[in-house]
């Protein structure tokens, strides 16, 4: 399987169009054509539903177009890896993370690699932690950034000296805001949109276990959210209470929404993983030597 055909395969599922896509890659239209039906000959499966003026993926090109990604992804960070020069330190650093205002502290080390070494790149990846520790596992990303609980069994770590704090997002126009903090009675008698971390609780922290005191499966669960910035437009909108954690979500004067803690408090650790005898470039070495440098003293 060429790599080349790969991507002429990416440009077609993306553009959605054969022509749209041969206009982008600079071929004809019949030549990226013959190349996606020997594709579809070598792999045995057709891969597009070819419409009168678009196409559409089929399961089978669904599948591929993700593994795709994968392997073109991987190629390119190797290829960025190997193409370093030598008597400087430049290259790409890469590093999945969930929402939280602990990102600061990447930030600020970022922030200075690029004050000294400005050829570094960096790269942020958000998603949640199944997504981000897929793409670690799988080499595409360097380090992640993970909020507890998260299963540390498999990687090297260093602990944040920070926590996110857990509380409920809502507008400042309910009445409930005039409250200072939300116990689980509260929480029991609200309508919640909760992450998929959180509504999979069989995976929680026992902290958050042992504060919802078995509690969880009497929550009543409106909806599952990925990243809050769209939990909270629906909270905005009147859908219902976002369990979320603080600073993620604009709560200024401008803004319709405030953030209340839970009580007793809840808090969750942060932690920057990375595979064991995970083998580093250069600009990725120097950014785990800052990180100790900061938080292993």
């Amino acid at each position: 399987m060429d790599i080349r055909v790969l991507k002429y395969f990416l440009a077609v599922a993306r553009e959605g169009s054969i022509t749209n896509a041969a206009n982008v890659l600079h071929l004809t239209q019949p030549t990226l054509s013959k190349q996606l039906k020997e594709l579809e000959i070598e792999l045995g499966q057709k891969l597009f539903i070819r419409g009168q003026h678009n196409v559409s993926l089929t399961q089978e090109g669904i599948i591929l177009r993700k593994r795709a990604e994968e392997i073109v992804d991987m190629l390119e960070k190797t290829q960025r890896e190997l193409s370093y020069r030598k008597d400087t330190i430049s290259g790409d650093i890469y590093i999945g993370c969930g929402e939280t205002d602990s990102m600061r502290y990447i930030a600020k080390i970022f922030k200075e690699i690029h004050r000294d070494y400005p050829e570094i790149k960096f790269h942020v990846n958000s998603g949640n932690a199944p997504d981000i520790t897929e793409r670690l596992d799988k080499g595409l990303l360097d380090f992640g950034l993970f909020i507890a609980p998260v299963d540390l069994t498999k990687y090297e770590y260093i602990k944040l000296p920070a926590y996110d704090t857990w509380g409920i997002i809502m507008r400042k126009d309910d009445d409930l805001a005039s409250k200072e903090y939300f116990t689980i009675e509260d929480i029991l008698k609200i309508p919640i949109l909760g992450s998929r971390q959180f509504v999979k609780y069989k995976t929680a922290s026992e902290d958050f276990l042992n504060w919802f005191g078995g509690h969880l499966d009497k929550l009543n669960i409106l909806g599952t959210y990925n990243l809050i910035y769209n939990a909270g437009i629906m909270v905005e909108e009147g859908l219902g209470y976002a369990i979320g954690m603080n600073k993620l979500i604009n709560t200024t004067s401008n803004s319709k929404l405030c953030f209340r803690p839970l009580q007793p408090e809840l808090k969750s650790e942060l932690y920057i993983v990375w595979k064991k005898e995970q083998i580093f470039s250069p600009a990725a070495k120097l950014f785990l030597k800052k990180l100790k440098e900061k938080f292993n003293s």
